[in-house]
Protein backbone atom coordinates (compact mmCIF):
# COMPACT_ATOMS: atom_id res chain seq x y z
CA UNK A 1 0.00 0.00 0.00
CA UNK A 2 2.46 2.56 -1.28
CA UNK A 3 0.75 4.97 -3.25
CA UNK A 4 -1.03 7.93 -1.38
CA UNK A 5 -2.76 9.85 -3.77
CA UNK A 6 -6.63 10.00 -3.59
CA UNK A 7 -8.26 8.67 -6.51
CA UNK A 8 -11.48 10.88 -4.85
CA UNK A 9 -11.80 15.02 -5.30
CA UNK A 10 -14.00 17.52 -3.49
CA UNK A 11 -16.81 19.87 -4.58
CA UNK A 12 -14.30 22.41 -3.52
CA UNK A 13 -11.75 20.82 -5.51
CA UNK A 14 -13.85 21.20 -8.80
CA UNK A 15 -15.62 24.05 -8.07
CA UNK A 16 -12.12 25.83 -8.24
CA UNK A 17 -11.31 23.82 -11.48
CA UNK A 18 -14.04 24.54 -13.65
CA UNK A 19 -13.47 25.67 -17.14
CA UNK A 20 -9.61 24.69 -17.12
CA UNK A 21 -9.27 23.79 -21.27
CA UNK A 22 -8.14 19.62 -20.25
CA UNK A 23 -10.96 19.22 -17.42
CA UNK A 24 -13.69 16.61 -18.57
CA UNK A 25 -16.88 15.88 -16.19
CA UNK A 26 -18.64 12.41 -17.26
CA UNK A 27 -22.08 11.99 -15.87
CA UNK A 28 -22.35 7.88 -14.75
CA UNK A 29 -25.63 7.72 -13.25
CA UNK A 30 -26.93 4.00 -13.57
CA UNK A 31 -29.86 2.32 -12.25
CA UNK A 32 -30.85 -1.17 -11.63
CA UNK A 33 -33.03 -2.44 -14.36
CA UNK A 34 -35.86 -2.66 -11.24
CA UNK A 35 -36.07 0.71 -10.86
CA UNK A 36 -38.31 3.63 -11.94
CA UNK A 37 -35.76 6.03 -13.40
CA UNK A 38 -34.29 6.62 -16.77
CA UNK A 39 -30.27 7.83 -16.23
CA UNK A 40 -30.42 9.68 -19.66
CA UNK A 41 -33.17 11.23 -18.83
CA UNK A 42 -32.08 12.53 -15.28
CA UNK A 43 -28.65 13.35 -17.07
CA UNK A 44 -30.92 15.74 -19.62
CA UNK A 45 -32.99 17.22 -16.76
CA UNK A 46 -30.10 18.32 -14.27
CA UNK A 47 -26.24 17.61 -14.04
CA UNK A 48 -23.04 19.70 -13.87
CA UNK A 49 -22.43 22.00 -16.22
CA UNK A 50 -20.21 20.27 -19.35
CA UNK A 51 -20.90 16.70 -18.06
CA UNK A 52 -21.01 14.00 -20.74
CA UNK A 53 -23.21 10.75 -20.34
CA UNK A 54 -21.43 7.87 -20.14
CA UNK A 55 -23.78 4.60 -20.98
CA UNK A 56 -22.31 1.79 -19.14
CA UNK A 57 -24.77 -0.10 -20.69
CA UNK A 58 -24.42 1.25 -24.18
CA UNK A 59 -20.47 1.49 -23.73
CA UNK A 60 -19.99 -1.67 -23.48
CA UNK A 61 -19.57 -5.38 -25.34
CA UNK A 62 -22.88 -5.47 -26.56
CA UNK A 63 -22.64 -8.82 -27.89
CA UNK A 64 -22.23 -10.35 -24.50
CA UNK A 65 -25.07 -12.03 -22.91
CA UNK A 66 -23.83 -10.25 -19.70
CA UNK A 67 -24.66 -6.72 -18.72
CA UNK A 68 -22.22 -4.11 -19.68
CA UNK A 69 -19.52 -6.05 -19.65
CA UNK A 70 -16.12 -3.59 -20.71
CA UNK A 71 -16.50 -2.87 -24.25
CA UNK A 72 -13.33 -3.99 -26.83
CA UNK A 73 -10.81 -1.14 -26.73
CA UNK A 74 -11.64 0.13 -29.78
CA UNK A 75 -15.12 0.86 -29.22
CA UNK A 76 -14.00 2.79 -26.26
CA UNK A 77 -11.80 4.91 -27.52
CA UNK A 78 -14.07 6.10 -30.01
CA UNK A 79 -16.34 7.01 -27.40
CA UNK A 80 -14.06 8.94 -25.78
CA UNK A 81 -13.25 10.86 -28.67
CA UNK A 82 -16.89 11.45 -29.74
CA UNK A 83 -16.83 12.96 -26.20
CA UNK A 84 -14.03 15.04 -26.78
CA UNK A 85 -12.20 12.67 -23.74
CA UNK A 86 -8.37 12.14 -24.66
CA UNK A 87 -4.79 11.85 -24.07
CA UNK A 88 -3.99 14.62 -21.34
CA UNK A 89 -7.08 15.38 -19.99
CA UNK A 90 -8.11 15.32 -16.39
CA UNK A 91 -11.48 13.13 -15.98
CA UNK A 92 -13.81 13.68 -12.78
CA UNK A 93 -16.58 11.19 -12.62
CA UNK A 94 -19.70 11.11 -10.60
CA UNK A 95 -23.09 10.20 -10.39
CA UNK A 96 -26.59 11.41 -9.53
CA UNK A 97 -27.00 8.67 -6.63
CA UNK A 98 -23.90 9.86 -4.73
CA UNK A 99 -21.49 7.00 -5.51
CA UNK A 100 -22.40 4.23 -6.84
CA UNK A 101 -21.90 3.70 -11.04
CA UNK A 102 -19.17 6.29 -11.07
CA UNK A 103 -16.42 3.97 -9.77
CA UNK A 104 -17.79 1.59 -12.22
CA UNK A 105 -16.42 4.36 -15.04
CA UNK A 106 -13.58 5.17 -13.07
CA UNK A 107 -12.46 1.42 -13.10
CA UNK A 108 -13.01 1.39 -17.01
CA UNK A 109 -10.97 4.28 -17.98
CA UNK A 110 -8.07 2.93 -16.01
CA UNK A 111 -8.53 -0.24 -17.42
CA UNK A 112 -8.22 1.44 -20.63
CA UNK A 113 -5.00 2.94 -19.78
CA UNK A 114 -6.27 6.21 -18.73
CA UNK A 115 -5.36 7.54 -15.05
CA UNK A 116 -5.93 10.96 -14.72
CA UNK A 117 -9.27 9.97 -13.43
CA UNK A 118 -10.93 10.94 -10.04
CA UNK A 119 -14.48 10.39 -9.03
CA UNK A 120 -16.30 13.49 -7.00
CA UNK A 121 -16.86 12.18 -3.38
CA UNK A 122 -20.18 12.39 -2.76
CA UNK A 123 -21.56 12.61 -6.93
CA UNK A 124 -24.80 15.47 -7.77
CA UNK A 125 -26.11 15.35 -4.20
CA UNK A 126 -22.81 16.54 -2.69
CA UNK A 127 -22.94 19.72 -5.89
CA UNK A 128 -26.17 20.32 -5.37
CA UNK A 129 -25.94 20.93 -1.44
CA UNK A 130 -22.88 22.92 -1.96
CA UNK A 131 -25.03 25.04 -4.59
CA UNK A 132 -22.92 24.28 -7.44
CA UNK A 133 -23.58 25.36 -11.09
CA UNK A 134 -26.35 23.03 -12.63
CA UNK A 135 -27.83 22.92 -16.70
CA UNK A 136 -29.87 20.72 -18.48
CA UNK A 137 -30.81 19.61 -22.19
CA UNK A 138 -29.24 17.04 -24.12
CA UNK A 139 -25.42 16.29 -24.36
CA UNK A 140 -23.88 18.82 -26.95
CA UNK A 141 -21.21 17.75 -29.97
CA UNK A 142 -17.97 17.90 -28.74
CA UNK A 143 -14.53 18.89 -30.37
CA UNK A 144 -13.23 14.87 -30.88
CA UNK A 145 -9.71 14.51 -29.15
CA UNK A 146 -7.52 11.62 -29.46
CA UNK A 147 -7.64 8.80 -26.48
CA UNK A 148 -4.93 6.17 -26.94
CA UNK A 149 -5.94 2.88 -25.19
CA UNK A 150 -2.77 0.98 -23.23
CA UNK A 151 -5.24 -1.79 -22.17
CA UNK A 152 -4.34 -2.79 -18.16
CA UNK A 153 -5.52 -6.41 -17.67
CA UNK A 154 -3.84 -6.86 -14.62
CA UNK A 155 -7.39 -4.82 -13.27
CA UNK A 156 -9.60 -7.29 -14.93
CA UNK A 157 -10.98 -10.84 -14.19
CA UNK A 158 -12.82 -13.10 -16.12
CA UNK A 159 -14.37 -16.20 -15.14
CA UNK A 160 -11.37 -18.54 -15.74
CA UNK A 161 -9.56 -16.45 -13.94
CA UNK A 162 -11.77 -17.06 -10.79
CA UNK A 163 -12.16 -20.64 -10.89
CA UNK A 164 -8.77 -20.58 -10.34
CA UNK A 165 -8.82 -17.68 -7.79
CA UNK A 166 -11.43 -19.67 -5.84
CA UNK A 167 -9.48 -23.28 -5.91
CA UNK A 168 -6.74 -21.22 -5.03
CA UNK A 169 -8.05 -19.51 -1.61
CA UNK A 170 -7.58 -16.11 -2.80
CA UNK A 171 -9.15 -13.12 -1.25
CA UNK A 172 -12.62 -12.07 -2.79
CA UNK A 173 -14.83 -9.53 -1.66
CA UNK A 174 -18.42 -9.49 -2.67
CA UNK A 175 -20.13 -6.35 -2.35
CA UNK A 176 -23.67 -7.86 -2.85
CA UNK A 177 -26.06 -6.99 0.04
CA UNK A 178 -26.06 -9.62 3.36
CA UNK A 179 -29.04 -11.06 2.36
CA UNK A 180 -28.04 -12.44 -1.25
CA UNK A 181 -24.48 -13.01 -0.66
CA UNK A 182 -25.80 -15.96 1.75
CA UNK A 183 -28.47 -16.83 -0.40
CA UNK A 184 -31.40 -15.82 1.68
CA UNK A 185 -32.77 -13.73 -0.81
CA UNK A 186 -33.17 -14.14 -4.19
CA UNK A 187 -30.73 -12.60 -7.44
CA UNK A 188 -32.22 -10.05 -8.96
CA UNK A 189 -31.85 -11.42 -12.50
CA UNK A 190 -33.58 -14.43 -13.23
CA UNK A 191 -31.84 -18.11 -13.42
CA UNK A 192 -29.34 -17.25 -11.10
CA UNK A 193 -28.35 -19.53 -8.18
CA UNK A 194 -28.05 -18.37 -4.55
CA UNK A 195 -25.08 -17.93 -2.45
CA UNK A 196 -21.52 -16.73 -2.82
CA UNK A 197 -18.14 -18.12 -4.27
CA UNK A 198 -16.35 -20.25 -1.41
CA UNK A 199 -14.53 -18.35 1.16
CA UNK A 200 -15.57 -14.82 -0.08
CA UNK A 201 -15.88 -11.93 1.99
CA UNK A 202 -19.28 -10.08 1.97
CA UNK A 203 -18.70 -6.09 2.17
CA UNK A 204 -21.86 -4.10 1.05
CA UNK A 205 -20.71 -0.63 -0.49
CA UNK A 206 -23.12 1.14 2.60
CA UNK A 207 -20.60 0.50 4.80
CA UNK A 208 -17.64 2.56 2.78
CA UNK A 209 -19.82 5.74 3.10
CA UNK A 210 -20.41 8.31 6.18
CA UNK A 211 -23.97 9.61 6.99
CA UNK A 212 -23.31 12.30 4.38
CA UNK A 213 -22.91 10.16 1.44
CA UNK A 214 -19.02 11.05 1.16
CA UNK A 215 -16.61 7.75 1.41
CA UNK A 216 -14.89 7.42 5.24
CA UNK A 217 -11.74 8.82 5.74
CA UNK A 218 -8.52 6.40 4.76
CA UNK A 219 -8.15 5.36 8.34
CA UNK A 220 -12.02 4.45 8.72
CA UNK A 221 -11.43 2.53 5.56
CA UNK A 222 -8.50 0.08 6.79
CA UNK A 223 -10.42 -0.31 10.22
CA UNK A 224 -13.30 -1.33 8.12
CA UNK A 225 -11.73 -3.59 5.84
CA UNK A 226 -9.90 -5.10 8.60
CA UNK A 227 -13.03 -5.90 11.02
CA UNK A 228 -15.04 -7.62 7.78
CA UNK A 229 -11.68 -9.63 7.46
CA UNK A 230 -9.80 -8.47 4.68
CA UNK A 231 -6.00 -8.39 5.04
CA UNK A 232 -5.41 -5.29 2.43
CA UNK A 233 -1.51 -6.33 3.41
CA UNK A 234 -2.77 -9.45 0.73
CA UNK A 235 -4.06 -9.06 -3.10
CA UNK A 236 -7.79 -8.73 -3.19
CA UNK A 237 -10.25 -9.30 -6.12
CA UNK A 238 -13.40 -7.60 -5.86
CA UNK A 239 -17.04 -8.91 -7.10
CA UNK A 240 -20.79 -7.89 -6.93
CA UNK A 241 -23.77 -8.98 -8.85
CA UNK A 242 -22.91 -7.57 -12.48
CA UNK A 243 -19.75 -5.53 -11.93
CA UNK A 244 -20.99 -1.82 -10.91
CA UNK A 245 -20.49 -2.23 -6.74
CA UNK A 246 -17.23 -4.55 -7.29
CA UNK A 247 -15.95 -1.04 -8.53
CA UNK A 248 -16.77 0.68 -5.45
CA UNK A 249 -14.92 -1.40 -3.39
CA UNK A 250 -11.92 -1.38 -5.76
CA UNK A 251 -12.47 2.70 -5.34
CA UNK A 252 -11.90 2.24 -1.57
CA UNK A 253 -9.18 -0.38 -2.10
CA UNK A 254 -7.39 2.58 -3.74
CA UNK A 255 -7.99 5.01 -1.04
CA UNK A 256 -5.56 3.00 1.07
CA UNK A 257 -2.99 2.30 -1.45
CA UNK A 258 -4.01 -0.62 -3.14
CA UNK A 259 -4.35 0.89 -6.45
CA UNK A 260 -3.91 -2.48 -8.42
CA UNK A 261 -7.27 -4.50 -7.29
CA UNK A 262 -9.03 -6.22 -10.03
CA UNK A 263 -12.60 -6.36 -10.57
CA UNK A 264 -14.43 -10.01 -11.84
CA UNK A 265 -15.78 -8.45 -14.78
CA UNK A 266 -19.10 -11.00 -15.53
CA UNK A 267 -19.72 -11.09 -11.41
CA UNK A 268 -21.97 -13.07 -10.19
CA UNK A 269 -24.20 -12.72 -13.37
CA UNK A 270 -21.97 -14.62 -14.65
CA UNK A 271 -20.88 -17.23 -11.62
CA UNK A 272 -24.45 -17.74 -10.02
CA UNK A 273 -25.30 -19.23 -13.90
CA UNK A 274 -22.59 -21.95 -14.56
CA UNK A 275 -23.75 -25.05 -13.52
CA UNK A 276 -20.25 -26.27 -12.10
CA UNK A 277 -19.21 -23.25 -10.12
CA UNK A 278 -18.77 -23.73 -6.69
CA UNK A 279 -21.23 -21.78 -4.46
CA UNK A 280 -21.48 -21.56 -0.81
CA UNK A 281 -24.41 -20.97 1.44
CA UNK A 282 -24.41 -18.99 4.74
CA UNK A 283 -22.44 -16.52 6.07
CA UNK A 284 -19.32 -17.74 4.59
Amino acid sequence: MSETRDPLVSVEWLKSRMGAPDLRIVDATWFLPIEPFDARDEHARVRIPGAYFFDIDAVADTQSALPHMLAPPEKFASWMRKAGIGDGCTVVVYDARGLFSAARVWWNLRVMGHEDVFVLDGGLPAWLASAGEIEDGPDFARQERHFSVRYHGGLVRNLADMRKAVAAGAQIVDARPKGRFEGAEPEPRPGLRAGHMPGAINLPPALLFDKDGRMKSRAALIQLFNDVGVDARKPVICTCGSGVSAATLALALARIGKWETPVYDGAWAEWGAQADTPVAIGAG
